[in-house]
């Protein structure tokens, strides 16, 4: 049963990774990140196979055998979060927009403080 909830939880942190690497302001790899591990408890078939994804697999590896991050990949998503920030903070109630700014904010936070 654990690892049905494990493999579950992987699918839902692959497909909002994948959401996020095509939604502006949504940090995808940080759930690309999150689905590897939860499929490394739940389904090692899936785990190999984002490993060995021609694009993303590269920069997971790294993630998995040195836990490094690219500056360019963390520059992008706190850029791309920032925008949204400001979009957000622009069309949203003011509440709404706090919580999604203080969830964006600490990811950035978070990214920013990995190694490279």
């Amino acid at each position: 049963m654990a690892r049905l909830a494990w493999s579950g939880a992987g699918f839902l942190c692959l497909g909002l990774g994948w959401l996020g690497l095509v939604t502006p302001g949504m940090p995808g790899f940080v759930f690309l990140i999150g689905a590897l591990f939860c499929f490394g408890k739940g389904n090692p078939a899936w785990a190999k196979r984002m490993l060995e994804h021609p694009v993303y697999g590269p920069p997971l590896r790294d993630w998995t055998e040195r836990r490094v991050i690219s500056r360019k990949a963390k520059v992008s998503a706190i850029l791309f979060m920032a925008l949204t920030g400001a979009v957000t903070a622009y069309f949203l109630d003011p509440i709404p927009a706090m919580i999604a700014i203080g969830c964006m904010t600490a990811v950035s936070i978070w990214l920013w403080t990995r190694n490279e």
